[in-house]
Formats: C-alpha cells, sequence, structure tokens
C-alpha cells in the first residue's frame, strides 16, 4: 500500500454512544452512495431520521445475544475491517466477506457514569467491548480502513471525503492514532477505576493520561524541549483552570511559578497576594484590598520582585492595574478576574501575561509525583493544616491574640517556601524570606538580612520554620533581631535547649507538630 493512496469507501459501520453530529456524518455518507451497517440504537436513531441503513443482525447473519452484549463481535465484522484488501483476497471471496472501509465508534460513557457517582452495578455495565475490538482493529489496519473515533473528527473528515471522494493515507494514519490514544483513556480509566476499590493507601500501578495543551518555547533553559501537559480526567484547577487574556505565551518557569503562587494564595480569605521567583513566594500579604495587600507583599523584597509572578484571590481593579504597571516589572498576574477597565489599563503593557483563573480553590487532596531516573516518586499532596487547638506552647512566656495571628500568618507562608525555610512576618506581611539553603541559620540570617534591606523593624515580629531546629543558632539569631515569638514543628533531641534559648531571650515558643519540608 502506497503512502500516497487514497481509498474509497464503500461500506461503512457507524455504532456510536456519544449521537452528535452523527447525522451530518450519515448524510453525507449516504450521499455519496455508501453502505452504512449500524446496531441497536444508533441503527434506530439514523432509521427515525430517514438514513437507509442496514441492522448489523443482517450484515452477520446473526441474532444480537445476551440484550446487546454480543453483535459485533462476530467474524464478518472483524475480518471485514482487517482484510488486507490485496493480501486476503481469497479468503474474502471464500468466506463472502464484506469488506468494511469506515468504522464510526466511540465508547459507552464509562468515565461519566463513575463521575456522576453511579452504581458499581452501572459502572460495569458501561464497560464497552466490542466498541474498543473494532476501534483497535480498524486502526491496525489504517492502510485500508478509516476510523472516526470522536465527534469531534467528523467535520475534517467530512470536508475531505466530499472534496476527494476518498480519505488519504496521511488522514487515516492520523485517524489510527488518536484511535489508539482513546482506547488507551478508555483502558487507563477503567484499570484507575479497579484500582481505586483496592484498600491501599497508594495504587499498585501507576495510571493517568495527560494531553498537551501547549507546546513551549523551551524548558527551563533554551537548549531543553519543553510542553504544558494537563490530566484529560479531571476538573482543571489552579494554573490547569487558566484562561489567558493577553500577553506573551507562557514558558516553562512562568507555568511553575504561577502554579507556586496560586498554591500559597489559595490558603487566604482576605483579599491577598503573593509573589513569587523561582518558585519560592519573595512577599506575601493579607488587607483590605488587592492594592493594599500586593503593596505589602511587595515591599518584603522589591529586589527580588522585579520580573516576578503575581497571584492575588480576589479581581483587579483599574487601580490596581495601574499601580502594577507602573510601580515593576511584571511578568505574570493571576487573578480570579479583571474589570475591564484594568484589562484596557495592560494593554498598555501588551508583553505582560494575564491569567484568569477559574478554579482557585485550594489544593485537592491527591498524589504529587518527582520523576526520578527511570522511575517516580509519589507522595500524598501535602494539604496538612493546624489550628490554633492544635498548638502546643512550649515556653514560659504565652503568646496574646496578635502573635498568635502573626504566628499563623507566617506559619501558612512557610508551607510553601523551599527548604530549609525561616518566614518573618508580623500584620498579615512577610518581612523577610530565606529559602532553600543548606542549613537553617543560613535561611534565618537571610531572612533578616533582607528584612533589613527593605527598612523593616523585626521587632516583636513573628518567625515561623517548616521544620525542626536542630541548634539553638537560629534562636539566638533571632533574639538579637527582636523576634518576639517563634513557631516550628518540634520535635528535635535538642528541643530542651532550643526551649531554654527562647525562654532566655523572653521569646515565645510554639510547637505545630507538623513538618512541612518542600522540595
Amino acid at each position: 500500500m502506497s503512502k500516497n493512496s487514497s481509498i474509497k469507501i464503500k461500506r461503512a459501520l457507524i455504532s456510536v454512544s456519544d449521537k452528535k453530529n452523527i447525522l451530518v456524518l450519515a448524510k453525507s455518507l449516504q450521499k455519496e452512495s455508501v453502505e452504512i451497517i449500524s446496531t441497536g440504537g444508533t441503527l434506530k436513531f439514523l432509521k427515525e431520521a430517514g438514513i437507509e441503513v442496514k441492522d448489523i443482525s443482517e450484515f452477520t447473519g446473526s441474532k444480537e445475544m445476551m440484550n446487546g452484549r454480543v453483535k459485533t463481535l462476530h467474524p464478518k465484522v472483524h475480518a471485514g475491517i482487517l482484510s488486507r484488501r490485496n493480501i486476503d483476497k481469497n479468503e474474502v471471496k471464500k468466506n463472502s466477506i464484506e469488506e468494511i472501509d469506515l468504522v464510526v465508534v466511540n465508547l459507552y460513557p464509562f468515565e461519566e457514569t463513575v463521575k456522576n457517582n453511579g452504581t458499581f452495578e452501572e459502572a460495569i455495565e458501561n464497560i464497552d467491548i466490542g466498541g474498543p475490538t473494532m476501534i483497535r482493529a480498524s486502526a491496525k489496519n489504517f492502510y485500508y480502513v478509516s476510523v472516526l473515533s470522536s465527534p469531534n473528527e467528523y467535520e475534517s473528515f467530512i470536508k475531505e471525503f466530499e472534496e476527494n471522494k476518498a480519505i488519504s493515507y496521511a488522514t487515516r494514519l492520523k485517524l489510527a492514532e488518536t484511535a489508539f490514544s482513546n482506547v488507551t483513556k478508555y483502558d487507563l480509566s477503567i484499570s484507575n477505576f479497579f484500582e481505586n476499590l483496592d484498600e491501599e493507601d497508594l495504587p499498585k500501578s501507576i495510571f493517568g493520561v495527560y494531553y498537551k495543551s501547549d507546546n513551549l518555547r523551551y524548558g527551563e533553559n533554551p537548549h531543553q524541549k519543553a510542553a504544558f501537559y494537563k490530566l484529560s480526567n479531571e476538573s482543571p484547577n489552579g494554573i490547569s483552570s487558566a484562561t489567558q487574556l493577553q500577553g506573551k505565551e507562557l514558558s516553562y518557569n512562568n507555568i511553575a511559578d504561577t502554579d507556586a503562587a496560586l498554591e500559597c494564595v489559595s490558603n487566604f480569605s482576605e483579599a491577598s497576594c503573593v509573589i513569587v521567583k523561582h518558585a519560592n513566594p519573595c512577599g506575601v500579604a493579607s488587607s483590605n484590598s488587592v492594592l493594599e495587600a500586593y503593596k505589602k507583599a511587595f515591599a518584603c523584597d522589591p529586589t527580588s520582585a522585579f520580573g516576578g509572578i503575581i497571584a492575588v484571590n480576589k479581581e483587579i481593579d483599574e487601580k490596581t492595574a495601574n499601580y502594577l504597571i507602573e510601580n515593576q516589572f511584571i511578568e505574570v498576574v493571576a487573578a480570579p478576574n479583571f474589570t475591564k477597565a484594568a484589562m484596557e489599563q495592560f494593554k498598555t503593557k501588551k508583553n505582560v501575561r494575564l491569567l484568569v483563573i477559574k478554579n482557585q480553590k485550594k489544593i485537592n487532596p491527591g498524589l504529587k509525583f518527582h520523576s526520578v531516573d527511570s522511575g517516580l516518586l509519589l507522595q500524598s499532596i501535602d494539604t496538612g493544616e493546624i489550628e490554633n487547638k492544635d498548638l502546643i506552647v512550649a515556653t514560659e512566656k504565652k503568646p496574646n491574640k496578635e502573635e498568635l495571628k502573626n504566628a499563623m500568618f507566617a506559619w501558612k507562608v512557610c508551607k510553601y517556601v523551599k527548604s530549609n525555610a525561616i518566614v518573618y512576618a508580623s500584620k498579615n506581611q512577610t518581612l523577610g524570606i530565606g529559602a532553600g539553603q543548606m542549613s537553617r541559620i543560613d535561611s534565618a540570617e537571610i531572612a533578616a538580612k533582607k528584612a533589613k534591606k527593605a527598612g523593616f523593624d523585626l521587632n516583636g515580629s513573628c518567625m515561623a520554620s517548616d521544620a525542626f531546629f536542630p541548634f539553638r543558632d537560629s534562636i539566638d539569631e533571632a533574639a538579637k533581631n527582636g523576634i518576639s515569638c517563634i513557631i516550628q514543628p518540634g520535635g528535635s533531641i535538642r528541643d530542651d535547649e532550643i526551649i531554654s534559648a527562647a525562654n532566655e531571650a523572653n521569646m515565645i515558643m510554639i510547637f505545630t507538630g507538623m513538618r512541612h519540608f518542600r522540595h
């Protein structure tokens, strides 16, 4: 079979669960005198619309069995699909096989049944057998057969068919590729359903179907290839739910940093702003408006905020947009919405990427993956939170309401800072952030240095640490800077020494009992 050859369609088999646009396709085929074979509900639907169609039972010479469970699983159907037109012509003639040139099949709605909380029995009945078998057979035999496995393919197929009265090799190959992908996705959804029946905390096998949303210019660096993929069987959340209103296309680093910013800002109910640079928050604040929250977040580290990613949890208005444009160089602004006036303001900076985040809720429980050489690390997503009742005050001095509020704010932010993480905060505003250092004291010193550079007085502020303190050096650093309260997980073999250091400095030490490493 030549790659330049086109195949005429004399006979088509149509059996679809989703009947969207099927009449348009059937009428196009009928217009060109294509014989149409069909089954069950599709047969009835086509006949009622005036389409001339042959019952599958008449085609095979066998009645449907077991309430339609067995109807297309027949040698005449699969021989008709799998026939290699030249190689198998003698067997075709000998067995009176009628060759099928087009297979139009989509599958029982298994995934939709499960999503809509169908019963176990309903899910089992929606496992299609004949459909995937016909799709795979016709996709395998794409040299001679065209396969349409989705209504989305009908329009372009009809156009080519009506213009050329035949289907090209290139189209048949592309349709086969899509068909195998659709069957794979279908089988994976079934496999995942059965995996989830197991009571194990983590699955024995990892299956997921991700579709390419965008090709990216490059990865973290220009010599690396990259693309953005989205999970196909879930309602999109966070960055995957974004609609871009304007600006250059998103880069690999833009997407990664925006994801980090959205994760953090989704934790706050007040108007809040998170500015991220290289996957770390460099400023976080809550206030009575998005504009004031941004001003406070930016003030934490203006140097790092240059070229940063800005995420907010409330609508951006014209005044805020204008201030953002005048105040700093921005890569991305992500928000639940923008007023029309705000969008007009941003048009003056056409390269700024504006993202509307349709679903900015807190991150859902689920699994997080990290690739390693020839393998995957898998863990449950860190959705751990604490409330005031979970806190243990370990020192002689106890926190007042304001100090407790500062501690809880700093703790929320600290969860999204790369370990070793130190956050200084006061009055719903970060004052200094130290991230990703090999020792905790280095993070503490960097955070203090950044706070002083930004002009903040750390006296009376709170210090949060994502993990316990192995030595008292970070406590002494906090005391030197006037920190009044420290919040940390606790659990070090030197906890007594750490508590004593806090008591010596007349500081408050709060234990959360929960660690938040982030690598």
